[in-house]
């Protein structure tokens, strides 16, 4: 671990670090607590897991929360969400529906506004259908839930997670780094990333470079691209043991989701 432990960052964000490090979670999950200069209305991003009591940190260290945001669906960032807002008299928003709590779903675009604080809204699917993505425009900022992590590079796993919607996500971030307006990704696992031009950059080059590899595999292994290339249950396993043979094994499992959305879209280029 890199001893990452959250903190303030820019003029409006604070991480909250949860109590939940792990292979997948790294650090924990960060909780993102965002404010205007000298406003006291607070906008919570991913309330986290109900472990070890970060909720009742959370309701207890936390003053007047007005909104609580969600980058996604798991657990380790939503599990909590309703009764934070509950204990805080809130609505919680998110772009899959069922997790609202008196409010609408997130529009892609969409200029949210809290005591001053302005956040927009950009839609990046591809670790799951429904992540999210939030631009902090006043601190040049964008928080990326599990899209881009603060070490490594994220899960893609089949069949939430998919590759061509990945690709997408990642060049339309990309464009507002390039652009200038985003400086830095506040990602929701591991520490902030000061280079958001550079990260983005070698994501996508992570990204092909892996699909290039699993494309070697498939030689190596015998198995000819084709539209049926992933209907063999047996193969992302197999592809594994060859692309990630010097990866710890008790990652494994996650890289085998990961093969199958790289099958997938191989098969459907």
């Amino acid at each position: 671990m890199s001893g990452w432990a959250g903190g303030a960052f820019g003029e409006r964000g604070r991480c909250l670090l949860a109590p939940n490090p792990g292979i997948m979670t790294l650090d924990g999950t960060n909780t993102w607590v965002l404010q205007e200069p000298g406003a006291s209305g607070l906008v919570v991003v991913d309330p986290g897991p109900a472990e070890d009591g970060h909720l009742e940190r959370l309701t207890s260290e936390l003053g007047d929360v007005a909104l609580v945001l969600l980058t996604h669906h798991h657990f380790d960032h939503a599990e909590v969400a309703a009764e934070l807002a509950h204990r805080k008299g809130c609505a919680v928003r998110a772009l899959e529906p069922s997790l609202c709590v008196d409010a609408d779903p997130l529009v892609d675009g969409e200029e949210i506004e809290v005591d001053g604080l302005t956040v927009r809204v950009l839609t990046t699917p591809g670790h799951t259908a429904d992540s999210v993505s939030l631009v902090l425009p006043g601190d040049g900022a964008m928080l990326t839930g599990d899209m881009v992590l603060g070490r490594g590079t994220t899960v893609v796993a089949h069949p939430d997670g998919q590759l061509a919607p990945y690709f997408d996500s990642i060049a339309r971030m990309r464009a507002l780094a390039a652009s200038g307006e985003v400086r830095t990704l506040w990602p929701a696992h591991g520490p902030v990333l000061d280079n958001a031009l550079g990260v983005l950059d070698y994501y996508l080059a992570h990204r092909r470079e892996r699909l290039a590899q699993v494309e070697r595999a498939l030689v190596e292994l015998g198995v000819p691209l084709s539209p049926d290339l992933a209907e063999d249950e047996t193969l992302p396993r197999r592809v594994v043991e060859v692309v990630y043979a010097d990866v710890d094994e008790s990652l494994w499992g996650a890289a085998e989701l990961s093969v199958r959305a790289q099958l997938l879209y191989l098969a459907s280029r």
